[in-house]
């Protein structure tokens, strides 16, 4: 039993001895094979170049995540996508949409009121709500500017305005989408704690969308506060998108946590391709809120809304703004002047 043992330590610590002989053995024959080719072949240096792509991690006194990787090939696959499909395909999806929302427009006109304004006012947003939505909304507008300026400037921008403006427009784009960026995350946060309770989903909701909102027939479908395509573009715009390109904006606009290149990478495509859907939803929303349907953009924008205009769209809403189960104030200053009406609800 002992001389097994003394013959199994003698053979460990002969591979232990052997690997470093080995690694060095194959070095000198990889530098030999080199030498050789420098003789046979002069300037190819095809098996450097070859172990620096491959992305191992090799030798450097700088100590650090990727430091030891000079060139990293995957950079390459991600500029290719980006300026690729990213590029060509969100590009076009934008001009299509623009196309649509312009032919409808043409084809539907404004959405007008079945019945005449009766001047009551009802206040439909609070001071408070109204702030946090236009906070949003610019910050919004702001990041999806400079962002398609970014990414589809030297497509679009550059053969017109050429590369000394080109350039210090992008750069500007650059400042201005960094520091927006956590701003708007902010405001997307505060924005959705505000409304969320008015977004849940209703069994009526299904109505509204078995109709398509009556988007395409002369008829306004009822809803609570809020319909189910404002909802949709609840979930699926701010929380689902604006989680989506908040994270991968993080991860891009503070590169000091040490993420290596491949996040960054997959950040960008994910930020980009996220972004991209958050416009083309985008566009739709401020259609809707300002040509698309009579007095929408009124209500935002001064907090209050005629009585006809919230019976008509939001006829669920009225009727419990109207039975007391939604807390009202009066408003006299916003009764019509000379109507004789009394002060109006608000809620």
């Amino acid at each position: 039993m002992n001389a097994l043992i003394r013959i199994l330590s003698c053979l460990l610590l002969a591979a232990a001895f052997s690997a470093p002989v080995l690694v060095i053995a194959q070095e000198a024959q990889s530098q030999e094979t080199q030498a050789q080719r420098q003789k046979t072949q002069p300037m190819n240096n095809a098996p450097v170049w070859r172990a620096v792509r491959s992305g191992d991690e090799q030798y450097t006194s700088v100590k650090g995540r990727e430091t030891g990787v000079l060139i990293q090939s995957q950079g390459e696959t991600w500029r290719q996508i980006r300026n690729g499909p990213v590029s060509i395909i969100g590009g076009w999806a934008l001009v299509l949409m623009v196309l649509v929302i312009g032919g409808y427009f043409s084809w539907k006109g404004t959405m007008r009121l079945h019945s005449e304004p009766t001047g009551k006012k009802i206040r439909r947003f609070s001071p408070w709500e109204r702030l946090i939505h236009w906070s949003t909304a610019i910050s919004f507008s702001l990041l999806g500017i400079t962002g398609l300026i970014i990414l589809l400037g030297k497509h679009v921008l550059l053969p017109v305005i050429g590369y000394t403006l080109f350039s210090w427009l992008t750069q500007l784009s650059k400042i201005i989408h960094n520091f927006i960026g956590p701003l708007f995350i902010l405001c997307a946060i505060c924005l959705f704690i505000t409304f969320v309770k008015d977004n849940i989903p209703r069994a009526s909701d299904w109505i509204w969308v078995k109709k398509f909102g009556g988007l395409f027939a002369d008829e306004h479908v009822p809803s609570h506060r809020f319909n189910a395509g404002e909802k949709a573009w609840f979930w699926g715009g701010l929380s689902v998108l604006g989680l989506v390109v908040g994270a991968s904006g993080l991860v891009l606009d503070f590169p000091n946590f040490d993420q290596t290149r491949s996040t960054m990478q997959i950040a960008n495509i994910v930020h980009a391709v996220g972004a991209l859907l958050f416009i083309l939803g985008s566009l739709g929303h401020i259609y809707m809120g300002t040509l698309g349907v009579e007095g929408a953009y009124e209500a935002m924008r001064t907090g209050y809304a005629d009585e006809a205009w919230i019976r008509e769209h939001h006829e669920y809403w009225y009727d419990d703004v109207k039975s007391g189960k939604i807390a009202v104030d009066t408003s006299p200053q916003e009764a019509a002047p000379g109507s004789g009406a009394r002060p109006q609800a608000q809620g």
